[in-house]
C-alpha cells in the first residue's frame, strides 16, 4: 500500500511537471520535428554542396568606385541608374527597378558564406557530424579572422551611389545575411571543433561591428528608417547581440520593438502601410513581417515575451501573420498592386509562417509554409530573406 502511495505521488509530480513546462517550448520542440522532417533531405543535399565550396570573401573582388580599400565591403544601390539627360553625371533613382550593372559582387559573396553556414550547421544539427564544423571554420576563419582575406567589422561603403554619396546607412541591411552566420556558429560551438579562442575572435569581430553600428551615424540612421530599413537594424543588433551576449542591446531592441516598430509601422489591420505604398508591395510586405517574426524569435524569453506583446492598440505580431497569411497561401487574393518586378516569386517558405506556427501551435501556417518553395533562386528573393535555414535558429 505504501510503494502504491508513493508511485502514485511520483506519479503525480512527474505529471505537474510537465505541465509546468513552458508551451512554447513544447510547441517548439513539436515544431522543430516536423520542419526537420520537410527539410532534412535539401539541408543534406545542400550540406554536401557547401562541404565542396572554398572560401571567398570581399577580398576576392573589388570595385574602382569604391572609396574604400580593399577588406572594406562595397557595394551600389540598386534601383540607381544613368541618368540619360547627363550620362557622366550622378546617378538618378527608379524606386523598384534594380540595375543590373551596379557593383554587388560583395553581397553577392556574403550571401554564399550565409549559405554555407547555414547549411553546415543545419546539417550538423541533424547528424551531429563534426566533418560540417570542421569546414564551417575554414569559412569563418577567412571572414573574421585571417588577416589576409577578413572583412572589416563596417559597412562604412555600402549601397553607395555614383556621383551622390561614397556609402550610406540604408547600406547596413545588407548585412542581415550574417545573421544566419551567427545562428551557425552558436549550433556549432558546444562541437569542440572551434576552439574558445577562434570563438572569441568570431565574437570580437561582431561586437566591433555592433559598435559600429550603434555609434557611427550610418547606424543611427538605419535605426531611425521608418520602414523595414529600422526592422532590419533591430533585427540584425538583436542577433549579433544575443551572440556577443551584450545585455543592454538586447533590452533596447526589445523595447524598440515594442515601443517604435510595432506601434510604428503596423495599422491596425496588421498591415505595413509604409511597405504597401512601395512600387513592390507585396515582397516588402512580406520582407518586412519575416524582420518581425525575426526579432521575436531572438529576443523572446520566459521574462519578455514578444510573441505575446500586443500594444494597447491590440497590435502584435500574431495579427501581421494573420493578415498576410491568406495571401501567402494564395497570392491571387492580393488586394494591392502587384510588385513591378519579381511578383512571380513570392511567396517562398517564410519564416515567419513557421515562427508564428510554433509560437501560437498554428498548424494552418505550419501546413502552409511546408509546401511553399524551400530553395528559392531568385536573387532578389534570397538577398530578402533573412532566414533561409530555420532549424538553427529553434533552440
Amino acid at each position: 500500500m505504501l510503494s502504491f502511495i508513493r508511485y502514485k505521488i511520483i506519479g503525480t509530480l512527474l505529471l505537474t511537471m510537465a505541465f509546468l513546462v513552458p508551451m512554447q517550448q513544447v510547441n517548439d520542440v513539436s515544431i522543430m520535428r516536423q520542419a526537420t522532417a520537410t527539410l532534412r533531405q535539401s539541408v543534406l543535399k545542400e550540406a554536401a554542396w557547401a562541404l565542396q565550396q572554398e572560401p571567398v570573401t570581399i577580398t576576392a573582388q573589388s570595385c574602382p568606385r569604391s572609396t574604400g580599400g580593399l577588406h572594406d565591403f562595397y557595394s551600389e544601390g540598386d534601383y540607381w541608374w544613368p541618368d540619360p539627360k547627363n550620362p557622366d553625371g550622378p546617378y538618378i533613382q527608379k524606386d523598384g527597378l534594380t540595375n543590373p550593372q551596379n557593383f554587388v559582387a560583395h553581397r553577392l559573396a556574403m550571401i554564399r558564406f550565409s549559405r554555407i553556414i547555414g547549411a553546415l550547421a543545419s546539417a550538423y544539427k541533424i547528424s551531429h557530424d563534426k566533418k560540417y564544423v570542421q569546414h564551417a571554420l575554414i569559412h569563418l576563419k577567412a571572414w573574421f579572422i585571417n588577416s589576409e582575406t577578413l572583412m572589416n567589422p563596417n559597412l562604412q561603403y555600402a549601397q553607395a551611389i555614383k556621383g551622390v554619396a561614397t556609402g550610406r546607412g540604408i547600406g547596413i541591411i545588407d548585412t542581415i545575411q550574417l545573421m544566419e552566420v551567427v545562428q551557425g556558429v552558436e549550433v556549432m560551438a558546444n562541437s569542440s571543433v572551434i576552439s574558445s579562442k577562434d570563438l572569441q575572435s568570431i565574437k570580437s569581430w561582431f561586437s566591433q561591428y555592433l559598435a559600429w553600428l550603434t555609434i557611427h551615424q550610418y547606424g543611427k540612421d538605419e535605426m531611425n528608417a521608418k520602414n523595414n530599413h529600422g526592422t532590419c537594424w533591430v533585427m540584425q543588433v538583436a542577433c549579433f547581440a544575443k551572440f556577443t551576449n551584450n545585455q543592454a542591446l538586447l533590452s533596447f531592441c526589445s523595447k524598440r520593438y515594442k515601443e517604435i516598430l510595432l506601434p510604428g509601422q503596423m495599422a491596425a489591420d496588421g498591415s505595413f502601410p509604409l511597405e504597401l505604398k512601395r512600387t513592390k508591395p507585396y515582397g516588402y510586405a512580406i520582407f518586412n513581417l519575416d524582420a518581425m517574426a525575426a526579432i521575436c524569435q531572438v529576443l523572446s524569453s520566459a521574462n519578455d515575451n514578444l510573441w505575446a506583446y500586443k500594444t494597447a492598440d491590440g497590435k502584435s505580431i500574431e495579427k501581421g501573420i494573420t493578415f498576410m497569411y491568406p495571401y501567402l497561401k494564395d497570392k491571387n487574393q492580393w488586394p494591392y498592386q502587384h510588385d513591378v518586378m519579381h511578383w512571380d516569386d513570392w511567396p517562398v517558405a517564410q519564416p515567419a509562417l513557421l515562427f508564428g506556427a510554433a509560437a501560437y501551435t498554428n498548424t494552418a501556417w505550419l501546413n502552409t509554409w511546408a509546401i511553399l518553395e524551400h530553395n528559392p533562386t531568385d536573387e532578389e528573393v534570397i538577398r530578402n530573406l533573412p532566414v533561409r535555414h530555420p532549424l538553427i535558429w529553434f533552440n
